[in-house]
């Protein structure tokens, strides 16, 4: 799946065509001396590409830490011959093609969402810029009222509140990460719009959207769903364990945020954001001087935060459906595979006497942490970061995770033979987004074992 070079000769063969379309409007004048030379480039390549290679290895499933991994060949393709034009999706007259582009993928995603026929939306430079913008919708729907996010949620939504200079208020959860019905009940009356994840970045969490959109409709409450993260697993919700229930309300959501550049195969950076009602666009209204003239249809730009951003994105995006649809044996069987290895991973978790599993995995991040005989919190953290340390650094057949910090109040609850002896706990956590994951879980088991 990670290739790339094979597809070269697509890209040469695509990258001709465009020079024939270039050279179509004439002769250019010269390049006046701006342009490199072939021999000139040649001799700078190989100090890039070393400096490349001292990435970590992304594309293995042996990199099972961050949320990163390299876009699928598709959108490498499309996206590198789209930026040899390099469009800008402000307006039409930006980038007319991608522009439309990115107005069938913002309707693919609408549709998986459940929205109906009737929403607003556009890509995004990422996940922050996106629920910046719910949230800053969400301000202005409710200037006096809270937005309130649960302990779990990202950070950003409490950064992007002192941004937008609005009041925060983070609800508690439950051990299990369950949000404190009774702290909302408390304070409904204050409360303007309940961010709910499907799919925390921190262990994967799914919240009960399905508990929390009942309740947000009987005391006149907004919800924005940050499924940043989750949001394509809606594609196989109801499958492999996944718990159906929170799904089936996205498209009454106010909001949703989606990230394509996760689960979605997709370059970094390639957010998107959507609403539910199509007057919000109201809020965006504004003029520009020399934009918006070469159609009357709306142009992005006028629905847009940001003001430049990349057709480039849009035009990998649209390909990448094209050919890996929005549906459950389309983009929902990779997704799959990343679920059927997080139950691989905790099922053989449960099964060491080496490593505990800290709780079961809602999608495809797997939280764990080293047994010991010292049962404290202080000996977790150092035994966890000793063996992320050396699993890392081995010389040969290195293992790639990631630290998780925890409350120890909430480590305790679930793991009540441990006493707490510091405020937090460190823990190890597996991000599993590559397919290739599934079949590599026993030698992952075994490298941790040994």
């Amino acid at each position: 799946m990670n290739s790339f070079s094979k597809y070269l000769p697509l890209l040469k063969n695509a990258m001709e065509e465009l020079d024939n379309w270039r050279n179509s409007f004439g002769e250019l004048p010269g390049d006046a001396g701006v342009v490199p030379e072939i021999a000139d480039i040649e001799k700078l390549l190989p100090e890039l590409t070393r400096r490349l290679k001292e990435n970590y290895p992304f594309h293995h499933p042996s990199y099972a830490g961050q949320m990163l991994k390299p876009p699928h060949p598709a959108a490498w393709l499309a996206y590198s011959l789209s930026m040899s034009i390099n469009p800008n999706n402000h307006a039409l007259d930006g980038g007319p093609p991608t522009s439309e582009m990115e107005k069938e993928v913002i309707k693919d995603l609408a549709n998986m969402a459940g929205y109906g026929s009737e929403y607003l939306g556009h890509l995004t430079s990422g996940g922050t810029v996106a629920n910046l913008e719910a949230l800053w919708i969400a301000r202005e729907l409710h200037p006096e009222k809270w937005i309130a996010s649960t302990e779990n949620a990202h950070y950003t939504h409490q950064r992007m509140c002192r941004i937008l200079n609005t009041r925060h208020v983070t609800i508690p959860v439950s051990p299990e990460g369950m949000p404190d019905m009774n702290f909302l009940d408390a304070h409904a009356g204050q409360i303007g719009t309940v961010v709910v994840t499907l799919g925390t970045t921190g262990e994967g969490i799914v919240e009960p959207l399905h508990v929390i959109k009942p309740w947000a409709d009987k005391h006149g409450i907004r919800i924005h769903v940050d499924a940043a993260y989750g949001g394509f697993f809606k594609l196989v919700a109801g499958l492999e364990g996944i718990d159906p229930e929170p799904w089936k309300l996205t498209g009454q959501a106010d909001s949703i945020v989606i990230d394509p550049h996760k689960h979605g195969l997709q370059p970094y950076g390639c957010g998107s954001v959507l609403f539910n009602d199509p007057a919000i666009g109201r809020f965006y209204q504004h003029d520009s001087p020399y934009t918006y003239f070469t159609s009357d249809e709306l142009h992005l730009g006028e629905i847009t935060v940001e003001c430049s951003r990349a057709g480039a994105a849009a035009a990998a995006l649209w390909f990448t459906l094209r050919l890996i649809p929005l549906h459950q044996t389309g983009l929902g069987s990779i997704l799959l595979k990343c679920r059927r290895a997080a139950i691989k991973l905790a099922e053989g978790l449960n099964q060491s006497d080496k490593f505990r599993l800290y709780r079961e995995p809602d999608l495809d991040i797997v939280c764990f942490f080293p047994a010991s005989e010292k049962k404290s919190t202080s000996e977790v953290s150092r035994l966890s970061q000793e063996v992320f340390q050396t699993l890392m650094k081995r010389d040969r057949n290195p293992l790639f995770l990631s630290l998780f910090k925890v409350s120890s109040d909430t480590f305790k609850s679930l793991n009540p033979d441990y006493i707490i002896d510091c405020e937090q706990t460190v823990i190890l956590r597996s991000t599993l987004m590559k397919p290739d994951h599934e079949n590599y879980i026993p030698e992952l088991l075994h490298r941790l074992e040994e």
